[in-house]
């Protein structure tokens, strides 16, 4: 029993980390939504310079360690006199990241829509980038929502990774718990363990629920 009671006497430094967490989250997802609406209309866009770029992104950062971008913003911006905290560092490594995979989920949605949606709206006056808003992202969005649930499950466990620049979320705060009580690794982490499940299962439930619902 004393073994547990460890748990209870750092209750607050769990939540504290798990509060990080979700909003390391959900400020990344925010963003890399915002980075994955424009890479994936320069990867659908009749220009090729825009087509070029896209790519390039999606292909190299989809391609590197989300450790090494998340080094990038915690180490490498400062030798050019930009300094971030670990929070903003792990926070804009994990959005860079997450939205080579939001484009092309965003992408996938887009090219699901009717290629005679994007004419008709275009003989009716409107320019490509009101088409995409106006008329083709609305009818893709219902087709995002379960994959983008899904990407944010990965981001939620990614925070994790940033330990090494020691921001302050669930994983940080319970090697600190484990510093202090050594003895007691096997609660302190399997309770770790059971809070990313719990939220994580849950959102995938969220998931499969919107799929269901598009059949």
């Amino acid at each position: 029993m004393l073994r547990y009671s460890i748990l209870l006497e750092h209750w607050d430094m769990y939540l504290q980390g798990f509060a990080n967490t979700l909003k390391a989250s959900v400020l990344a997802l925010i963003g890399s939504l915002v980075i994955g609406i424009i890479i994936a209309i320069f990867r659908i866009a009749p220009i090729h310079p825009l087509n070029w770029i896209g790519t390039i992104y999606v292909e190299f950062i989809r391609n590197i360690p989300l450790i090494l971008i998340v080094f990038v913003f915690f180490v490498g911006f400062p030798a050019i006199g930009i300094r971030f905290d670990s929070f903003t560092a792990g926070t804009l490594g994990l959005m860079v990241y997450t939205a080579a995979f939001i484009a092309e989920v965003i992408r996938s949605g887009i090219l699901a829509v009717p290629k005679g949606q994007m004419e008709a709206a275009r003989s009716s006056g409107l320019t490509y980038i009101q088409t995409l808003w106006y008329i083709i992202l609305p009818q893709a969005l219902r087709r995002m929502v379960p994959p983008i649930v899904s990407q944010f499950i990965s981001l939620l466990k990614d925070t994790s990774l940033a330990i090494v620049i020691s921001l302050p979320e669930l994983m940080n705060h319970a090697q600190i718990i484990n510093g202090r009580n050594v003895n007691y690794v096997i609660p302190i982490f399997i309770l770790v363990a059971l809070m990313y499940f719990v939220v994580n299962y849950s959102l995938s439930l969220v998931s499969r629920r919107l799929e269901y619902r598009q059949r």
